[in-house]
């Protein structure tokens, strides 16, 4: 059965005991994401179950909102260095 978006939640749990994090998600791009990531860093990111993972505390973070004007700043930096935006892949069916 498919999740509806307000059900593909996530939840990230830690304690100021542990160096280690607990992330249960249902958001498929996440979850792609700390897949990849346990494959490329088994020693750190531990795949527990299809939607459970543990991470080092340290990836978890909380940041400020980027104004408009470090956006505008941010975007003529890379336009100048010559960076183009990702493209997304096609997927083959």
């Amino acid at each position: 059965m498919k999740l509806s978006l307000t059900e593909q939640e996530t939840i990230v749990l830690y304690n100021q005991a542990e160096n280690t994090a607990n992330v249960y998600t249902h958001d498929s791009r996440l979850m792609a994401k700390l897949k990849r990531l346990s494959e490329k860093h088994p020693d750190q990111v531990i795949q527990k179950d299809e939607h459970n993972f543990t991470v080092p505390k340290k990836c978890v973070s909380i940041r400020e909102p980027y104004s408009d004007e470090r956006r505008r700043a941010a975007s003529e930096r890379a336009k100048a260095a010559g960076y183009k935006p990702p493209t997304k892949k096609m997927s083959a069916e």
